[in-house]
């Protein structure tokens, strides 16, 4: 199941003549792989970079490159995307585009559709470091800001005339992830949420460990939706391959003991109004990891004997001022029992719940709310669509204070 965080919205797509252009086309996939139904307008700077029918295939719809299109609304593009669109990007957008955007000109198709729209307007900047650098194009972006535009980025890194600095268009990937944030309500704006991610690695010896089949996918979807709920994030994350989502602080650690002692000096540094514990911590680690590597001795099993790892959600939710605290139950049996259970020994407002066999590892999941209700089964999706429903349930936790548990028969 492909993720449909944009489902049903309409975005007016503007791609302006840079070498950024070719980002786009990838930009487009991935608009439309989260749901969103895509219109592209190129200016004819652009047309010189990447070809129109590369965009009407990527979208499904013809590209716009003449205002004056007599084949559109008898010529009047501009407003029928002003009309129609629920979101207008521009990306790349060039030092050119911004100027005459920050002076209200439009002369030519994607500047006309910038003043006649009535919709919102995201730009990604994308030029040299010299022309990002100078004082006018400074002063563009802070009449665009002071205006209500929002700016993405720019990127700092290698550029395509060969000099590196600030300039680059952000990745596609990060543009995607800034337009899902800007469609999600800000229920948690002005919050710290920390979260923990991923599996840990217990050392048996420098090449062999205890571990288990966590992938992360769940951890970082809920860190992308916290964000884009307007929080401040921090991920404290287990040993996974997945590339840290925009405007997020990462950690990353390999075992319990190490992630253990980043959360507590998070806490202590920058405290938290919610912790959300999602990583599969170990249990258990080996007493004394071998300095080496343990060698097959007459087929005779090495004896390794292990002892309890610190229980983080336990002992965050024991702090004398603790955040909001929401952990994770993955069983492969009895998951309302033990889920239950766990909530209460820990003290802990929410728990949610999954079946191994459901979640670890792949992009969807089933997930079972438990709070001092009862327990509430959440329909089956991907990750991200129930990272979101998650999030609105923690802002809902956040607005009321938290009351005491009713005793049950």
């Amino acid at each position: 199941m492909e993720r449909a965080e944009l489902a049903g919205k309409r975005i007016a797509l503007g791609i302006t003549g840079g070498i950024a252009a070719y980002k786009a086309a990838e930009l487009v996939r991935l608009l439309v792989k989260a749901g969103a139904s895509v219109q592209v307008a190129m200016s004819e700077a652009a047309t010189h970079f990447v070809a129109p029918l590369t965009f009407q295939a990527l979208s499904g719809h013809p590209v716009l490159t003449d205002q004056q299109s007599s084949s559109i609304d008898s010529g009047m593009a501009h407003i029928r995307f002003s009309r129609e669109s629920d979101l207008l990007l521009i990306a790349p957008a060039t030092a050119n585009y911004l100027a005459k955007t920050a002076h209200g000109l439009a002369d030519d198709l994607l500047t006309t559709l910038t003043l006649a729209r009535n919709c919102p307007l995201l730009v990604a900047p994308a030029m040299n470091r010299e022309m990002w650098g100078k004082p006018a194009t400074q002063r563009n972006i802070a009449t665009l800001r002071a205006d209500g535009l929002t700016i993405l980025g720019p990127a700092a890194g290698e550029q395509a005339c060969g000099e590196t600095g600030e300039g680059r268009m952000l990745e596609p990937a990060e543009i995607l992830e800034s337009v899902i944030a800007h469609f999600q309500p800000k229920h948690l704006a002005g919050k710290h949420v920390l979260l923990t991610a991923g599996p840990t690695f217990e050392a048996i010896d420098p090449v062999r460990g205890i571990t288990n089949l966590s992938s992360g996918r769940m951890g970082f979807a809920i860190a992308r939706a916290a964000r884009a709920a307007g929080a401040a994030v921090t991920l404290v994350c287990g040993p996974v391959a997945l590339p840290t989502p925009a405007g997020i602080t990462r950690i990353n650690v390999v075992s319990a003991l190490e992630m253990h002692a980043k959360v507590m000096e998070c806490l202590h540094a920058q405290g938290a109004d919610v912790f959300i514990g999602v990583a599969a911590v170990a249990d258990y680690r080996p007493a004394t990891p071998a300095e080496h590597k343990i060698k097959k001795e007459d087929g005779a099993p090495p004896p390794i004997e292990l002892v309890r790892n610190p229980d983080i959600l336990a002992e965050v939710a024991a702090l004398p001022n603790p955040p909001l605290c929401v952990g994770f139950a993955a069983e492969s049996q009895k998951l309302a029992e033990y889920a239950e259970r766990k909530r209460r020994s820990k003290k802990i407002p929410l728990i949610v719940g999954n079946l191994i066999q459901e979640g670890f590892g792949g992009d969807n999941n089933a997930v079972t709310l438990f709070d001092e209700t009862g327990a509430t089964a959440l329909p089956p999706g991907s990750k991200a669509e129930l990272a979101h429903t998650l999030i609105e349930r923690i802002a809902k936790l956040l607005e009321k204070p938290e009351k005491p548990e009713k005793k049950r028969s």
